[in-house]
Formats: C-alpha cells, structure tokens, sequence
C-alpha cells in the first residue's frame, strides 16, 4: 500500500433484483503472456504476426520422441513477476500434464502446474480514485504452455489451425474473489497489466491476445461476503460462472452486468444458477453458454513425465529482486513527496511505463518536476493524442522537451515564447537553445529597455491611466499592451512590477 496515502475500501456494487438487493463477487484468472523470445519448452520464436505455422518446433507439433527444454528465461519472468506482486516464491514447484482434446491442442494434453506453482500467495491494490483502494489477494501464479489457434472464417466449409502459439509461456495469475463490481474488476486487470509493463514480464497488449482474462462471477446477499471472509465457507457466495478469454477492459465491465443481472434472474425465479464455462458476445451484450464448468478431475492432472521438478535457490531469487526497477506504486508516490506533485499527475505520469520514463528524461535535462510535468502532459500529452501519437513515436524527444523547460526556468523565454517555441520544435525539429538564439526568441531582461516600452504605452494611453487609477484591476491592461509591443520577450513579472510602479498603485 502506498505509504503517504490513507485507503479506503470502496462499498460493493449492489444490483437491486426483483425482489431484493445483491452483491457481486468476482475473482479472475489472468493468463499473460511471458515476455520472451523463445517458447517455454522450445526454442522457437515467438513473433506475433509471423505467416501461419512458421513458428513452430517439433516439441510443439508433438512430433514423437520430442521432449520439452524448461526456458530458464520464463522461469525468471514469472518469479519477477512474483516479486512485483510481493508473491511468495516456491523453491520448489512442477509440471503436471491437463488432458483435453482439441484440435490446436495436438499433443493432447497442456503442460501446466496445478499441485506446485512456481509463485504462491501475493497481494496488489487496486486504485479506485482518490483515497480509495481494494487490496486484492494473488493465489497463485503458475506457468504453462499456450494452446494453438483454430481458425473458422477463411472458408465456411474448412477449420484451419495455426500453431504459431502453441507452446508458448503464459503466467497464470489467479486472485481470491475480492473484487466486488464491474468496475473493480476492469481497474484490477488494467493495474496488474501495469505492473507487467513496468516489470517487462508482458507487454499488455491485450488486442493480440497476449493478456486475457477469465472472469468468474456469482451472486450474494449483502453480508455474505464477510461471512465468507471469516469462514472460507465457498457456498455462501453462490454458485459461480466463468467468462472465457475477455481481452477488452470495457468487455469485461459489460460482461459482468449481464451475467450478474442474469444470475439474479434465475434465482429469483426459483432456479438454480448451474456452474459453467460461458463466452461473452459483445455484439448483442450477452454471455452465452459454452460448457459445463470443469474441475481438476475432468482433465486427469498428473505429474509431467518429461519434466523433472523444478528446484530453484534462494540466492538466484534474490539476484532477481535485486535487479527489480521501480513499480508505479512507488513511482507515483516518490513523484509526490519528492517533487510536489499532485496525485492526479502523478497518477498521469506513471499510468504507462513509457510515459514515466519520457517524464524522467524530460526532468533530467529541464530541472524543475512541476514545470516538466506540466509540460509533459499539457503541452506534450494533449498534442500527441490530437495527432494520434503517444510518447514512443513523439516528434520532440525528452531532451528538446528538458531544454525548453530548462530556459523557461531560467528566464531565458517566458512560458508563451516555450509554447512557440514547441510548436517550432513538435514540426521542424531542431535544438531549442540553438532556435532561440537564431530567431530571437530570448526574453528581455533589461529593465532600461523594459522601462522605455513601458513609458511607450503608459504615454500613449493617458484615458487608460486615469482609468488604471481608479481601478487597479486595470492595470493588467497595460501589462498585456507591453508584452504585445515587445513580441512576447519582456519578462512578464518585471513589467508588472514596472507597471503598478508607474501608475503609482
């Protein structure tokens, strides 16, 4: 939890039924994609976007006799993982074969980890706005190998199966039903793909599939949960529906409306919610049918023949956590202490891994943490997302970014000639320092000179003055009138302050 916060724990979405009010308890299962070159048993590559079939070792088309090679790289991943959500580490963990059958499945079991996983128990919170938080709890996070991917659109009369994913390492991380609404559940996904990002365990990116969810519904009567926290009695929380590979944020809130909605329904009617797998359509805002829900039993779980145990040590765990960069928790709440920030910038700055770092490089050459910051995501932010840009395509780098905060501090420009001067920088490039100086854009510190224009306009306008005189208020007019006269390069608080001098305020 965040140090220099005071969390609070948001009340549960209540649903009003027909004939009374129902809480929501959601748990999740997040497969997410380990960050690697090469599969989990096979050095395969694993591109996305490579031409069907392309990529794929022998092990991964179950050619016979091929056995797996552990990825020591996947292991490291899922142990920064781990680390990242201040998980236990196992020592010790193994593989165990799940049986199913299924066409991209072709040797006709996953090697998975059910009985040891390579993670144990962690924690994360999930922000909910200011001062509020929901500290959610990690189960488990085990390894296994991805399926491959049967293709139906190509020709209505012919399936097709690209086994490019095959084999390749996901991290499945497993919460406690803590979550307790729609909303929770769509800030839970989007914090721990944040953290994935800082840590470069999985790049998040949930178009492609490399980060989906699981999400596993049921309904309560209010109170139930608690007695479910104190007791670990499963049943009081009702009977429980999983929604298949939810890669979408906004898909996942709507699908959790519609089968909380449907769930209440049922029962309220005098029916029994049945325990199944269902998939969510988008197009017509419901969940639908797609199996019976299947426990360990279903898929005969057995020890991996092929593969040993998996013994780590300690020393190899702790080079890893030594090596962990700085997660966005702590990011954001140094950008506050350290740099007078406030939470919602540094909640803006630190949201994307790349985002935090272009703010550090821009802070790094500029000097001043509220002036980069408000340049960073007013001036910077709000241009690149009119032009459909975000900071890893931007036109200005942190540098030339740092260098025009860095004269605006210095004096050298005020804050409108730092606005041209980006708008020079964001469609012609160039060095900002070497910009001003060719076109002149230096700010005007000599005060002769800034008297003299002063004198200009005060001389010019003496119905102005009279008026300036009676009403103080006025004299920003005069201030706007010498800025105006000299192009924008006077220092703005010395003409005021030459200003109020002269009216004699």
């Amino acid at each position: 939890m965040l140090d220099h916060l005071a969390y609070e724990a948001p009340k549960p979405k209540v649903i009003a039924g027909a004939k009374s009010d129902w809480e929501l308890v959601i748990g999740l299962e997040v497969h997410a994609q380990v960050h690697s070159n090469a599969k989990l048993f096979s050095g395969a590559s694993t591109t996305f976007g490579a031409e069907p079939n392309s990529n794929v070792a022998f092990v991964d088309a179950a050619m016979p006799g091929m056995l797996p090679v552990i990825n020591e790289y996947c292991v490291a991943q899922a142990v920064r993982t781990g680390l990242g959500l201040k998980a236990d580490i196992n020592l010790f963990s193994a593989f165990d074969r799940k049986n199913y059958f299924y066409p991209d499945l072709p040797q006709g079991y996953q090697i998975s980890q059910l009985y040891h996983p390579i993670v144990g128990e962690g924690e994360m919170l999930v922000d909910m706005g200011p001062g509020v938080g929901r500290m959610v709890r990690i189960e488990r996070i085990h390894l296994e190998q991805d399926a491959g991917k049967s293709i139906h659109d190509m020709d209505p009369n012919m399936s097709f199966v690209d086994l490019n994913r095959t084999g390749v390492a996901l991290m499945e991380i497993v919460s406690r039903p803590d979550i307790r609404g729609p909303e929770e559940a769509a800030a839970y996904v989007g914090k721990l793909r944040q953290i994935l990002r800082y840590l470069g365990t999985c790049d998040g990116n949930m178009q492609n599939g490399n980060l989906r969810a699981d999400v596993n519904v049921s309904i309560c009567k209010p109170g139930d949960y608690e007695k479910f926290r104190e007791t670990g009695d499963f049943s009081v929380l009702g009977t429980r529906c999983e929604i298949k590979n939810m890669n979408s944020m906004r898909f996942i809130q709507a699908a959790i409306e519609y089968e909380a909605r449907r769930q209440i329904a049922i029962v309220e009617d005098g029916g029994e919610v049945v325990q199944e797998t269902r998939l969510y359509d988008p197009d017509k805002n419901e969940t639908r049918s797609m199996r019976s829900k299947e426990e360990a039993h279903d898929y005969r779980y057995f020890p991996c023949p092929d593969l040993l145990p998996l013994e780590i040590e300690q020393a190899w765990v702790d080079d890893i956590a030594a090596s962990m960069p700085e997660l966005p928790d702590a990011k954001k709440a140094r950008f506050v202490k350290e740099l007078g920030l406030s939470e919602y910038d540094a909640s803006v700055l630190t949201a994307e891994v790349e985002n935090a770092d272009y703010f550090e490089a821009v802070l790094a050459v500029g000097g001043d943490g509220k002036l980069s910051a408000n340049w960073v995501i007013n001036e910077l932010f709000g241009r690149l997302k009119k032009d459909d840009h975000d900071v890893t395509t931007s036109p200005v780098s942190p540098e030339q970014l740092g260098k025009i905060v860095k004269l605006i501090k210095s004096g050298d420009i005020s804050g409108k000639i730092g606005k041209d001067l980006f708008e020079i920088v964001y469609s012609e490039g160039g060095d900002p320092e070497v910009l001003v100086e060719e076109r002149g854009m230096k700010q005007v510190t000599d005060m002769g000179a800034i008297e003299a224009a002063v004198d200009e306009v005060i001389a010019a306008n003496p119905a102005q003055v009279e008026k300036a005189k009676a009403n103080p208020k006025l004299a920003g007019w005069f201030v706007g009138q010498v800025m105006k006269s000299t192009g924008g390069k006077a220092n703005p608080a010395a003409v005021n302050e030459l200003v109020v001098k002269k009216l004699g305020q």
